[in-house]
């Protein structure tokens, strides 16, 4: 598949038909990935009305806002949602214990890596996945910036963004044309979610995504690098 072409042919049509490309090319080999924020909800209602059999993934790690898992669950009756969900191998409570500081303060790659990445290598071998769909835009992080709206991975994974060109205020047009539901915690000042433990308010004037890892140079939890080629930090860095 000459990815440089594609991009080319893709890169003028709306999400919309992105979605649609995609699904029609790779079914049923073919799911999309949600964190269940407000950013989520435009890609979750395209699903919902272009391909609503196609499998959303959401990874449990155990570490959610109790009012994120509310609103996944409020999106999929909603919206007829087929969500899968996936969650580490690892007992949340082992994390807590193991050490006096917790995992995801101690070694916020390692936690993710854990807790994120392992869980969604394990949900793509499942499924048999050959594309792999995902909400992210390119003005999110300086990595998202570097991204095409098709990505090849090791292992023959296809990452596709369709909503990669859209700006903040693509989203929210879309959002209210729809009249879309909001995260519980967007209007406590939480434009960006992650898990509990590692996200917080943003304050006004920081970026919409301040509130993730504060304090740290962290940027990624890791789903949305190439998850083939991502070593375990723990042992990249000798850590047990």
């Amino acid at each position: 598949m000459d990815i440089a072409l594609l991009n080319e042919r893709l890169k003028s049509l709306e999400a919309e038909d992105i979605l649609e490309w995609a699904w029609e090319t790779f079914r049923p080999n073919v799911a999309a990935s949600s964190s269940f924020q407000t950013q989520s909800v435009p890609l979750l209602h395209l699903v919902s009305r272009i391909c609503p059999e196609m499998p959303i993934i959401f990874i449990d790690t155990g570490f959610h806002f109790p009012e994120t898992l509310e609103y996944r669950d409020e999106l999929r009756r909603r919206f007829g949602l087929n969500v899968l969900v996936f969650r580490s191998v690892s007992e949340r409570s082992s994390l807590l214990e193991k050490h006096e500081e917790p995992l995801y303060r101690r070694d916020p790659d390692l936690c993710c890596y854990i807790n994120k990445v392992k869980p969604m290598e394990a949900a793509i071998s499942r499924l048999s996945l050959k594309a792999l769909i995902s909400g992210i835009r390119m003005e999110q992080t300086p990595h998202r910036q570097t991204l095409r709206i098709i990505e090849s991975q090791s292992g023959n994974v296809l990452r596709i963004h369709p909503l990669l060109k859209w700006t903040r205020e693509d989203l929210w047009e879309y959002i209210d044309e729809h009249r879309l539901p909001l995260h519980p915690l967007f209007s406590k000042g939480y434009p960006s979610i992650g898990c509990a433990p590692c996200t917080r308010p943003v304050q006004q004037g920081e970026d919409e995504r301040a509130g993730r890892w504060a304090g740290t140079e962290k940027k990624e939890c890791g789903l949305h690098l190439n998850l083939a080629e991502m070593r375990n930090p723990g042992e990249k860095h000798g850590k047990q």
